[in-house]
């Protein structure tokens, strides 16, 4: 009895479970796109509230604590009175009695050794950030760096001021960018870049997308559909009111 009437040949008995192992593992792949940063995001932000909570339930009253009157612990109360403690502390501070009482406190503060040099610059640090929220790290562009010819992704802090503009300047108009170049994959660690503003390239990148793309090592990178006019064609009302709000934005940047 001859083989060839055999509807199913070695080929095509390889190419059945090669398939179906295909299948399963982009089965798997995909579940491990949905889950994993699912995961991630709920294990961080309660590790978070847990955190916080180890910090300030200790130092709220028994007799105030939610345990001691619900059957089940409540996660999250430390955060919540955490949140209303500060608020209300920022209250307190912009009447005058607050102010007067944050005074004497930083006037002791600044007799103690030590800790007064901490105090004044942890202070500077919020105070400058808090003050310019709307600006810090708001734009993204490029920079050459380490060396010519070599580009560096960098978040732009804040133009350069006082000293640093004077020496770096050497009596000319030129303005110069203070730029933090971060490092993969965190982020969050980096350099501090002084460049000149007509060596950066701005981008229309998002602070989230360049957060993403130095995160991934450049895996995550952004899409950009940049639009092309060509000579004589009219450009729509639609397109100078976009170029407007783009200059509007920059503006405020920068």
């Amino acid at each position: 009895m001859s083989d060839t009437s055999d509807p199913l040949g070695p080929q095509d008995f390889d190419a059945v479970p090669r398939s179906g192992w295909h299948r399963l593992r982009n089965y798997f792949l995909t579940g491990l796109v949905v889950v994993v940063p699912l995961f991630l995001t709920v294990y961080l932000t309660w590790a978070l509230i847990m955190w916080i909570d180890s910090w300030v339930t200790p130092l709220i009253p028994a007799a105030y604590k939610p345990d001691k009157w619900l059957p089940v612990s409540i996660p999250g109360f430390g955060v919540l009175i955490a949140l209303f403690v500060i608020t209300l502390l920022g209250f307190l501070t912009a009447n005058l009695a607050g102010r007067t009482f944050v005074a004497w406190g930083e006037s002791l503060l600044a007799r103690t050794p030590l800790i007064r040099n901490l105090y004044r610059g942890l202070k500077q640090i919020v105070e400058t950030v808090v003050a310019n929220r709307t600006k810090t790290f708001k734009t993204v562009g490029l920079i050459e760096y380490p060396r010519q010819g070599v580009w560096s992704l960098a978040f732009v802090v804040t133009e350069a001021k006082g000293e640093l503009k004077q020496k770096l300047a050497k009596g000319s108009d030129e303005e110069f960018l203070s730029c933090f170049v971060p490092a993969t994959p965190t982020s969050v660690t980096g350099y501090i870049v002084f460049a000149k503003k007509s060596d950066v390239i701005i981008l229309d990148m998002t602070p989230e997308d360049a957060a993403k793309m130095v995160i991934s090592a450049g895996l995550v990178q952004p899409d950009y559909e940049p639009v092309v006019v060509r000579p004589g064609e009219p450009v729509t009302i639609e397109e100078v009111k976009r170029r407007v709000r783009q200059a509007e934005q920059f503006s405020r940047r920068v």
